[in-house]
């Protein structure tokens, strides 16, 4: 409570100074006041300052105690001396005093300069999410206008789509809002959300849509001619991104997969002139590796257009029609619910028996919960039958195989199921624009959708063609088109059908005529569709290149340790070591920990290389465990059948 006050009296004193962070709240629409998100940021990073004064004593005494370990002492290089009165205090314990107070004044700095710069940072991640999905929503504003619909009715309808269309619904219903809660007709609110909203191209739309109003000019058209124009600038942003990426692509293959093979091949020259380089290789592999390149992927991850995932939440409609006559509980029937409900609760059971395999192809992530007991169990029933070989080292060679092929019992069956799933999703997602436009020219001629879907239940649609007929089926059984649609949706879920159900069914409310709308909706999904083939084919060389690049690594390395490490092995080292000072440490080499090192090198390689093409390639790191375990098994057969047996 008082640092609240004192918060708002500092900002009170200097209201320009905290106006961009005032900005920036607002548009990220986080509901939060400049006075109140100070002082949780000040809160913040008290905190943080109290856990590193903590953590930096204890580093700062262990860094006491190992330099006291080798003979050396701290001296008072200020000469200030503490009063006599408070005793002897030791030097060290002055020293991690001082160290703990400066790691938690910088880590408190740092943290509250993040505080106030993150909010600019969740403005620009909003603007990029609205761009990329805009050229979606004003496929469905012009949609609905053809419809008849005005302005008002259509922003409510997208704003209540915000878990199909993002943060663009969202920003939407800011006008919804004002127009509701503040009493703001359309113009007003359309002026205050462009006032606050972090998207330059949402500005701009906005302030089209205001001179249209203003001129009296038809809004139709205006919003015909947009979509056809943010369609193509969605590919032109593509298209930058796409560049950038190839760059990213080039860089992971400098920095981690050619950096790494170039520090390994130094750091074993450096082992055998007599240096020990075991330390910086393990560092190498085991941090540089992983940590290098999941910083990587984090970074491609904040930088990437990705399409937001959809959900869409069910609602249950009570009916109060007859609210007032009288329901008289009729017993008897007890038992008949309850076999209906076992018969309910085994359904899924029954389905299961009889079609296994559909039931992981349908949600892959369910085959994880049969191979991870199925892997810990191989590698704790392997591991516990290799005994304590001598050493360290070849104990970690003799079951370091034994880990991977358990890892490999997971991911594998998953990766196999998740691309069996993926290229059903994009089977049907290619068919999308095809179905609509037929659908297009037939309700056209006059016949409703119901009967443009008995009509297309026979079309070779591929993949679709079933799920049409299950369509199909469903009114058969009294659904109307629009829950049909839903159910199709909630059976896929992908944003591009997600966008299309919604778009119909809206139509389909206001006429049965809806050809237009489904050429909208169909010139909509082949864009979305259209921008996916391209990500693919522009990315699959770098994809190919992060391959040849393994490749490239798993055979140099293969090359050092069958033909270096082992002729060193057999080598008289003892006689070479004497003749001179370049070779006085090739005795002292740990061959067999080398070997073990280079192993867990292209292993970690592989394994990240595959997560990185996945993430370039198809936009989802999912997609990249195929490419992973692809790589650990050439990692696993090369060093089992073409490097040597440890030394």
């Amino acid at each position: 409570m008082i640092l609240g006050r004192q918060v708002q009296a500092w900002v009170a004193r200097d209201p320009a100074r905290f106006q961009r962070l005032n900005a920036d709240l607002i548009s990220t629409r986080s509901g939060v006041t400049v006075e109140r998100y100070l002082s949780t940021a000040i809160i913040a990073s008290i905190a943080v300052a109290f856990v590193f004064l903590v953590v930096g004593f204890i580093v700062t005494g262990v860094v006491v105690a190992f330099t006291e370990a080798k003979g050396t002492s701290f001296a008072n290089p200020t000469g200030f001396h503490l009063p006599y009165a408070l005793g002897p205090i030791p030097m060290a314990l002055v020293t991690q005093a001082v160290g703990a107070l400066i790691g938690g004044l910088i880590a408190a700095s740092i943290t509250y300069m993040i505080a106030l710069q993150w909010p600019a940072i969740t403005k620009g991640t909003r603007a990029s999410k609205i761009n990329m999905t805009l050229h979606n929503a004003v496929a469905y504003m012009y949609a609905m206008r053809k419809g008849g619909a005005e302005l008002l009715p259509i922003f409510r309808s997208l704003s209540e789509n915000a878990n199909i269309y993002g943060e663009v619904a969202l920003e939407f219903r800011q006008i919804i809002r004002d127009a509701d809660f503040f009493g703001l007709d359309v113009v007003s609110a359309i002026r205050q959300l462009h006032m606050t909203t972090p998207s330059n191209k949402l500005k701009d739309f906005l302030q089209d849509i205001l001179s249209v109003i203003e001129s009296g000019g038809d809004m139709t058209n205006f919003l015909d001619g947009r979509v056809h124009l943010f369609q193509e600038e969605a590919r032109y942003e593509q298209k930058n991104f796409l560049s950038f990426l190839a760059l990213v692509a080039e860089s992971y293959v400098t920095l981690f997969v050619a950096g790494p093979l170039f520090l390994i091949i130094i750091m074993v020259v450096m082992g055998m002139m007599g240096g020990s380089a075991v330390l910086q290789l393990s560092a190498v592999v085991y941090l540089m590796l992983p940590v290098g390149t999941t910083i990587f992927m984090v970074m491609i991850d904040l930088v990437s257009l990705k399409t937001e995932m959809v959900t869409r939440s069910g609602r249950k409609k009570e009916l109060s029609e007859f609210s007032d006559v009288t329901v008289l509980p009729v017993g008897g029937e007890e038992s008949l619910f309850a076999k209906l409900t076992r018969y309910d609760q085994s359904m899924g059971v029954r389905n299961f028996l009889r079609d296994p395999l559909k039931a992981f192809t349908s949600k892959p992530i369910r085959v994880l919960i049969l191979t991870i007991p199925l892997g810990l169990g191989y590698c704790l029933f392997t591991v516990s039958q290799i005994q304590w070989i001598g050493n360290i080292e070849a104990y970690v060679g003799a079951i370091d195989d034994h880990i991977v092929i358990g890892l490999l019992i997971i991911l594998l069956p998953f990766a196999v199921f998740y691309e069996v799933w993926q290229r059903r999703l994009s089977g049907i997602e290619s068919s999308i624009p095809e179905f609509l436009d037929r659908m297009a020219g037939i309700n056209q001629v006059g016949l409703t959708v119901a009967q443009a879907i008995a009509i297309m239940m026979n079309a070779n649609l591929g993949v679709l063609a079933h799920e049409i007929r299950r369509i199909n089926r469903d009114m058969d059984w009294g659904a109307n088109f629009s829950e049909a649609l839903v159910r199709f949706e909630e059976r896929v879920t992908t944003p591009i059908i997600a966008r299309m159900v919604t778009l119909i069914t809206k139509a389909t409310e206001m006429s049965s005529q809806i050809n237009e709308v489904l050429k909208i909706a169909s010139s909509d999904a082949r864009m979305s569709d259209t921008l996916k083939r391209e990500r693919l084919a522009e990315m699959f060389i770098y994809v190919a290149i992060v391959y040849l690049s393994f490749g490239v690594f798993i055979f140099v390395v293969a090359i050092l340790n069958n033909q270096f490490l082992v002729q060193l092995g057999k080598m008289n080292t003892a006689g070479l070591a004497q003749g001179g000072q370049a070779f006085s440490g090739l005795g002292s080499i740990p061959l067999q920990l080398l070997q073990v090192l280079l192993y867990h090198a292209c292993l970690f390689q592989g394994f990240f290389s595959g997560l990185i093409a996945g993430q370039m390639g198809e936009s989802s790191i999912l997609s990249g465990i195929k490419h992973a375990c692809i790589m650990l098994i050439i990692a696993l057969v090369a060093f089992n059948t073409v490097a040597s047996p440890p030394l």
